[in-house]
């Protein structure tokens, strides 16, 4: 086998970014609200509350659009749920977010079942098709590994530069960082804690759902039980690798994106003779590898975790 003809594949690339989507959406939907101070471990339930919601919101008739801002809808509906318990409450934020995960995929199976109570299989919506960008889909490599990828793909990389630029030149990004590393000051300067920390969960919130919403909008047709298939796991994991940076969860998505697509390579070209379950665990191991080598430098929020209450010091 060839390793440097299939790293050099346009094709390869073009798959690793499709399947690195959905990670983007959720490592930036975590890593704002881990800027904030608050961790959400309910992202696996909200990517399977947004798979379910746009792909059912689509399926009634509201449009691929329609189908992702009710799939946002639904991720901010159980962000606020997590917020509220976590934030002015200053419940346990991993408690709260496995139950959020529980209650999420559970309201979303049972919403399924109870909308298709004698479906043997999902009905199938039309997904997003890939964009023929005229010229720059043409380009050498480039053009059919980065542009003939679906709207929710492009959606994701604005979504990347927009979070960065927030985060490191505007005022809310500034407030969004003190108030996970310092509350107490970013009180005292006049600013509310609960209500910054509340908006960062919600919106990251809604970003994860839209990480489910590919699954079923653009990646696939139709919506499956277990077809997140632990990903909001692991974008919790990259978001530690990104060292809570935006450029660096788009590469380590990217990264984990290309580590999927070549153990796909790898079975089709050495299955026979290896069992298919060594593919599959490639790329948790290599992430696993990954995170291990840079997660100890890691610059943390420092608030990480830890509830704040009106005037404490």
């Amino acid at each position: 086998m060839d390793f440097l003809e299939i790293f050099l594949s346009a094709n390869f690339w073009a798959a690793a970014l499709r399947i690195a989507t959905p990670l983007v959406f959720g490592v930036i939907g975590a890593l704002i609200c881990e800027r904030a101070g608050v961790l959400n471990l309910g992202i696996e339930g909200i990517f399977t509350a947004g798979a379910m919601a746009g792909w059912m919101a689509v399926w009634l008739g509201a449009g691929l659009w329609g189908g992702v801002l009710v799939a946002a809808g639904a991720g901010a509906f159980f962000g606020l749920i997590h917020a509220i318990l976590t934030v002015p409450l200053g419940l346990s934020q991993h408690v709260s977010g496995i139950g959020v995960t529980l209650f999420a995929t559970s309201l979303s199976y049972f919403t399924y079942r109870t909308a298709l109570p004698d479906v043997s299989s999902p009905p199938r919506i039309e997904p997003f098709k890939p964009l023929d960008i005229p010229g720059l889909s043409d380009l050498p490599f480039i053009g059919p590994a980065l542009f003939q990828q679906t709207a929710l793909t492009f959606l994701a990389l604005f979504v990347v530069a927009a979070t960065a630029f927030v985060l490191y030149r505007t005022p809310l990004g500034l407030a969004i960082r003190a108030v996970g590393d310092n509350p107490s000051a970013v009180e005292s300067q006049g600013l509310s804690v609960y209500g910054l920390r509340i908006g960062a969960v919600v919106v990251g919130s809604a970003l994860m759902a839209l990480g489910g919403a590919f699954l079923t909008m653009s990646a696939f047709d139709a919506f499956f039980f277990g077809m997140v298939n632990g990903r909001g796991w692991i974008c919790i994991a990259l978001t530690v690798f990104a060292s809570w940076r935006p450029g660096k969860a788009l590469l380590g998505a990217l990264l984990f994106g290309a580590f999927d697509a070549f153990q796909v390579r790898l079975q089709t070209d050495v299955g026979s003779f290896i069992p298919g379950q060594v593919f599959l665990m490639m790329p948790y191991v290599l992430s696993i590898a990954a995170l291990i080598l840079v997660a100890r430098k890691a610059d943390y929020p420092r608030a990480l975790l830890t509830p704040y209450f009106r005037g404490q010091r």
